[in-house]
């Protein structure tokens, strides 16, 4: 049994009485045994705590037996509950999936269904613990191809809720998804919205955008749109030195793989029109100040963005398959030698 608050000062007031009998190497014993004591002494566990729960759920799966908690916390999700509640109950859905291997693998699409009928709720904070709850379950192979069901709507939600915690979560999901060809459409009529995200100021959701971004820029069908796609006058500012490294880092790929698609040769063979505040103007027409970001950059103290930037150098300087180009492609070499 543990002790309350007036047992330790009792226990305290005894160790005081000690010292005033003893003196030297003996009391600052005597005062280290009755600490000891007092430390060994833990309070009882709270078996309604979530750390106790969990902690008893996980030694059971380690036993080999069910702890039955998350089939429980599903179960009570189907459960008629206020918006807390309802964002509490997936938390804790979240938190098992990723300890109870077991227990989330015997799950069924059902349950996929009924964490996805959350994201139609009208609380934002629901909508990103049931994000965040899918984002789990993706990682069970069995589950992809339902959760990837839930794509459009989820992308729906990033374009059109400004929430910076909804917009972590469901990029997070859809990076961690391959998206099928049946979603492109809408990722068209999101574009602006992801680089809205890109060029707002919190970092988690820029890191999660910008990747989103250079994976569907390797996309034939979906190059020239995020190409054209309107950006800030001050877009470049993402390849400042001051910004965080995680960030430059992604930015720079990004920026690599945009020179390598625009180089290729089925897209020149195309002659395509850019407004005059597309992203493709501002990393790549003639008033861009791409290359004095990038030569600053080469500097850089994190050795992965000098990398990086190097390989956005040679992708501007030296494009793939550059003799089989057609000759209404740009080089961008002239960037650097305008430089020297």
């Amino acid at each position: 049994m543990g002790k309350s608050i007036p047992q330790y000062l009792g226990q305290l007031d005894i160790c005081k009485s000690v010292v005033s009998l003893a003196t030297g190497a003996g009391a600052i014993y005597l005062l280290y045994k009755a600490i000891k004591a007092g430390i060994k002494c833990k309070p009882p566990l709270c078996s309604n705590s979530p750390i106790c729960i969990a902690r008893l759920a996980v030694e059971r799966e380690r036993h080999g037996r069910d702890s039955g908690e998350l089939r429980r916390l599903l179960n009570s999700l189907e459960c008629k509950q206020d918006e807390y509640a309802k964002s509490m109950i997936l938390h804790s859905i979240t938190r098992c999936v990723y300890l109870l291997e077991a227990e989330a693998s015997a799950c069924t699409t059902d349950d996929i269904v009924l964490v996805g009928y959350m994201l139609d709720d009208r609380d934002n904070s629901v909508k990103t613990q049931a994000l965040n709850t899918l984002k789990a379950f993706s990682g069970i192979r069995k589950f992809r191809l339902k959760i990837q069901e839930h794509a459009i709507k989820v992308l729906e939600l990033i374009s059109t809720i400004w929430d910076t915690e909804l917009h972590v979560a469901g990029l997070r999901l859809l990076n961690n998804l391959p998206l099928p060809d049946y979603v492109h459409p809408q990722l068209r009529r999101v574009m602006p919205a992801l680089m809205e995200i890109l060029q707002s100021d919190y970092i988690l959701a820029q890191v999660q955008a910008i990747r989103l971004l250079s994976y569907l820029a390797q996309k034939n069908d979906l190059l020239y749109d995020i190409l054209n796609c309107q950006v800030h006058s001050n877009f470049l500012s993402l390849f400042q030195p001051t910004q965080p490294g995680s960030l430059l880092y992604e930015v720079l790929v990004f920026a690599e793989r945009l020179s390598e698609g625009r180089n290729a040769p089925h897209y020149c063979a195309v002659k395509w029109h850019y407004n005059e505040q597309s992203l493709h103007e501002s990393l790549f027409g003639e008033e861009s100040r791409l290359a004095d970001q990038l030569l600053a950059l080469l500097i850089h103290p994190e050795e992965d963005v000098q990398i990086q930037t190097c390989k956005v150098i040679v992708s501007l300087q030296y494009p793939q398959d550059l003799r089989a180009r057609s000759s209404t492609c740009r080089s961008s070499g002239s960037y650097f030698k305008d430089m020297e």
